[in-house]
């Protein structure tokens, strides 16, 4: 009985982490759908969602860990397509090496944002992309995180 107890109990607490995730992209979604910005969702968004609201605690969660780490690993991608050229391979492990490398420098460390530049290479993406999609969409998904987490949730996050 206790083991089925603990199950449910389980269940459950993974229930208010998965919501507000689906609320927050759902967000993201319908902005782009009334046409204000276009490119404001990212794929490396969803993995951010795991940690802004299934680990807040964790530091990688952290709001300075999740606007810098993926504004880093974006550049890193943009700087090595701007400064080099050469197979698709070789400028994707470079890229995803040298922004793994930025997020460690500056003590960034934010893990989802590892595949931001694999999206730069593959799609050739331009400081644009930087703007208009990894740093409004980080700074958006940093404040609903705020606002749910300790107006709603009544946790304390950051």
């Amino acid at each position: 009985m206790c083991m089925i107890k603990n199950i449910i109990r389980k269940l459950l607490s993974a229930v208010i982490p998965a919501f507000f995730a689906m609320l927050t992209i759902s967000l993201l979604a319908y902005i782009i759908s009334l046409n204000i910005l276009s490119m404001i969702m990212v794929v490396s968004f969803g993995a951010t969602m795991v940690l802004m609201f299934g680990y807040p605690k964790s530091p990688f969660a952290h709001p300075k860990n999740i606007l810098f780490g993926h504004s880093v690993t974006t550049i890193a991608g943009i700087v090595m397509c701007s400064l080099l050229q050469g197979p698709t391979f070789f400028l994707l492990g470079l890229s995803v090496g040298f922004g793994i490398y930025l997020m460690m420098i500056f003590n960034v460390v934010h893990p989802p944002a590892g595949g931001n530049p694999i999206a730069v290479v593959l799609a050739n993406h331009t400081y644009d992309y930087l703007l208009q999609s990894i740093v409004l969409g980080a700074i958006i998904i940093i404040l609903l995180g705020y606002f749910i987490h300790n107006l709603i949730l009544d946790n304390k996050y950051p």
